[in-house]
């Protein structure tokens, strides 16, 4: 059909598999409503006629994708294994490059025709595939030896590189973003941006454990009512100096859209290329010494307050409130604003912003209009929604005063995230800093208003239906189109990926699967009412690789529910680790239990639980069942949930009593005790050959409560809760380091992990662990899923 045939042209799925063996058809109004939002008309039959046969003319006179990947060390030439038919190219007498006469189609010849058979639904990938290869006629295949295959016979090409050469071969380039520009013998040319890429990602520095934790919920006796970057520093120096850790992963630390109340959840930001401001240890800004010399009153009473938020939330019971917490420091932070900047700080300072040039005027900008105007910019004067309008940049220099309020935040919440990382560096963490990336941002936020080109307006992201969620999920976030990407050569992406690397040893991606694709659903329409969208995969990993690289930094993709066949082994392929979660590694695909430590994959970052999940002592003792039965949550009857959680525990602690790793604990408590059986599933972690263990900071003292409730808004105080101990009484960050039970299960795995830098299992196993390259997706056996089928834990 012709609105099948134009969908898959443009990366729209038609249909979509929800569990195996069954496919299920998106409607027609959806696949409608996201060509719309492509700028492809097709309400009518008409219409789509029309677009349809532009598209394939387009494509099939266009003689460059936008965008086009090499990955270093692989070749450009015949047997490639980027494309089919790719040949090296050839230097002319002028000695610019041509493409070889031999074989080649005339023009017009080497694009998708009308009458071609092409599939009417991407469908995902079909087990063998590669899913991130394009569909066919789907103009997503990047790869500079497809490209170059293609070309009419004695194109030239031209490359200027990212470092300011001119090249005349897209043979051995340096890695780097550059320009290429193709002349064919017929006058046409094309310019395109070429990704060269290193073919896998920076390696993890041996085996190594670290701590899981949500900064806002770390509090010290000296943050402000929510942790902050202080508190951050010095868990990473304690970390790495007294428990060995060698990394410690946090929350998005992405900017929050300001309202009241804000949102408090980290994953649906103003902003992912900014952090967020709340976060700032005020007495660890240089100027703070010297604010209100003239007006010390005024600073005894700001510090007065702060610490009466931070006992409140101690000491009396109160969640973190992180509107009061901000209220605080920005009236402290106006205060030391007032303190002239030294020579050096103010040098600092232009350098910041030059550096960070359009980006950060128009984050300052949206700030300092939200503060007029409210914080969703859709609702704003309608001259000002657009960032580049003449009406935007007088109000700009109106607020000039605030703009520059807010890049100042942005440069000292910077310099603190590279201080935390520069602690955990020189306590002798081999990682450090393990930052997280949200799947998307606000629609009304700062990000979404700068960057309107390239967000699919009227679309937001989610999760179709499947088994654990019939009526699938809307997350209110708007996609990035994959067009205008790759037509700005991933430009918002580049930049965004450096911002987060700068202070990262690793990098956390949520739904990396949105890497491939993303469920798009129409605003207004049920979450039932959406379809996939395919992303250029090869492009987007070849960024990802490309900048990780240059940071020198890890990835770590967050994979878990049921995963496209194929996504696993080519991110395994390029280097990035995956996520393994401990109660979802079951043999589903045989008997159903809990999976040997022997079977699970190498190249992943294994933990007992995550902030969307139970707290293990919760897990253990079946509170998870009683906290969702009270707040209504069930779709059974509480007996069978009861029974369920009861028998799925029952089967992992069997299993650990077969391994012998049921032990009693150093403070005498028995083997059947919750501490003790918390210590035994780490125990079990570190029998894996996973190359990263992790530890949920709340589990090392027996914290119950879960710090996000998923399918909850305000009948649970997600997001808002200190870490606790199994009373739930509060448990600041010098207590955690006092504790003996902290102590008790650290000792565990720091036992476990002695001769294990090489990646394999430690002594504390008694068994030798698989070898590392036999295990996981991408080594030739079958990998194991990390939920049942169709699940999805988020």
């Amino acid at each position: 059909m012709p609105l099948s045939r134009l969908a898959a042209l443009h990366g729209v799925a038609t249909s979509f598999s929800p569990s195996p063996g069954r496919t299920v058809a998106a409607s027609d109004a959806a696949v409608v409503a996201v060509l719309a939002a492509l700028g492809v008309p097709a309400a009518t039959p008409d219409a789509v006629r029309t677009a349809l046969t532009a598209r394939e003319t387009e494509l099939r006179e266009r003689l460059l994708p936008p965008t086009l990947v090499s990955w270093s060390g692989a070749p450009t030439a015949a047997g490639s294994d980027h494309g089919p038919g790719a040949r090296e190219s050839t230097p002319g007498a002028d000695g610019e490059e041509r493409a070889p006469d031999e074989n080649r189609p005339a023009p017009g010849e080497n694009r998708p025709d009308a009458d071609q058979n092409q599939p009417e639904a991407d469908e995902g990938a079909q087990a063998g595939q590669d899913p991130a290869a394009a569909p066919p006629g789907f103009p997503g295949d990047s790869s500079l030896a497809s490209a170059l295959a293609a070309l009419p016979a004695g194109t030239r090409l031209r490359i200027r590189t990212e470092q300011g050469e001119t090249r005349a071969s897209a043979e051995q380039l340096p890695l780097g973003v550059h320009e290429l520009e193709a002349t064919a013998p017929d006058g046409r040319t094309a310019r395109a941006h070429l990704v060269v890429a290193p073919t896998r990602l920076p390696a993890a520095p041996g085996r190594t454990y670290g701590l899981l934790v949500q900064v806002y919920s770390l509090l010290s006796r000296r943050s402000w009512g929510m942790g902050d970057l202080g508190d951050l520093a010095e868990l990473t120096a304690w970390a790495g100096r007294a428990l060995g850790a060698g990394f410690v992963q946090v929350n998005p630390m992405h900017a929050a859209v300001p309202g009241a109340p804000t949102d408090p959840s980290p994953y649906r930001p103003s902003s992912r290329r900014y952090p967020d401001p709340v976060y700032l240890r005020v007495e660890d800004v240089p100027e703070f010494a010297y604010a209100g010399e003239g007006d010390r009153d005024r600073v005894r009473t700001l510090l007065e307050r702060a610490e009466r938020q931070r006992e409140s939330v101690l000491n009396k019971g109160a969640l973190i409130d992180r509107d009061a917490v901000w209220e605080l420091k920005r009236e402290a932070l106006e205060f030391v604003r007032d303190v002239p900047l030294g020579p050096g700080r103010r040098a600092a300072y232009c350098d910041f912003l030059a550096e960070e040039g359009e980006a950060l005027e128009d984050h300052a900008t949206w700030c300092a209009l939200a503060e007029v105007y409210g914080s969703d910019w859709q609702k704003w004067p309608a001259a000002l929604r657009d960032p580049r309008s003449a009406e935007t940049a007088r109000a700009r220099g109106e607020l000039m005063d605030r703009v520059d309020f807010h890049s100042r935040l942005a440069w000292l919440t910077d310099a603190q995230l590279a201080t935390a990382q520069r602690s955990a560096r020189d306590a002798g963490m081999g990682v450090g800093l393990v930052h997280d990336l949200a799947v998307g941002v606000h629609p009304g936020g700062a990000d979404a208003w700068a960057q309107q080109e390239y967000f699919a307006a009227g679309m937001s992201v989610g999760a179709p239906p499947d088994a654990f969620s019939v009526q699938g999920q809307d997350w209110g976030l708007p996609p990035w189109r994959p067009d205008r990407l790759a037509e700005s050569g991933y430009a918002p992406y580049r930049r965004l990926l450096r911002a987060l690397f700068r202070y990262a040893g690793a990098l956390r991606i949520d739904h990396v699967m949105g890497l491939f694709r993303l469920w798009w659903i129409p605003q207004g329409r049920p979450a039932t009412e959406g379809t996939y969208v395919r992303y250029d995969a090869e492009a987007m990993l070849a960024i990802l690789a490309l900048e990780a690289y240059r940071a020198g930094a890890l990835v770590i993709g967050e994979d878990l529910g049921t995963v496209e066949p194929g996504v696993r082994e080519k991110l395994h392929e390029h280097g990035v680790l995956g996520t393994s979660v401990l109660w979802f590694e079951r043999d589903w695909d045989g008997t159903g239990l809990p999976l040997p430590p022997e079977s699970w994959r190498a190249d992943c970052l294994a933990t007992a639980t995550t902030h969307d999940l139970p707290p293990t002592a919760s897990r253990l003792t079946g509170d998870h069942v009683e906290l969702r039965d009270r707040l209504g949550l069930l779709t059974r009857p509480v007996e069978e949930e009861r029974a369920e959680a009861a028998t799925d525990v029952g089967e992992w602690l069997a299993l650990l009593a077969r391994l012998g790793l049921l032990q009693g604990t150093a403070g005498g408590q028995s083997e059947d005790s919750e501490e003790a059986q918390i210590q035994a599933l780490h125990r079990f972690l570190l029998r894996t050959p996973a190359r990263m263990i992790g530890v949920w900071l709340p589990d090392t003292v027996g914290d119950r409560r879960p710090q996000n409730l998923p399918g909850t808004w305000d009948q649970y105080p997600n997001w808002r809760l200190p870490v606790a101990d199994a009373e739930g009484r509060p448990v600041t960050l010098e207590e955690l380091a006092a504790s003996p039970r902290l102590h008790a299960l650290i000792d565990v795995v720091r036992a476990g992990r002695v001769g294990e830098m090489g990646g394999g299992c430690g002594p504390d196993a008694g068994v030798s662990g698989p070898d590392v390259a036999e295990s996981g997706p991408g080594s030739g056996g079958a990998s194991p899923r990390t939920a049942p089928p169709g699940a999805r834990p988020d």
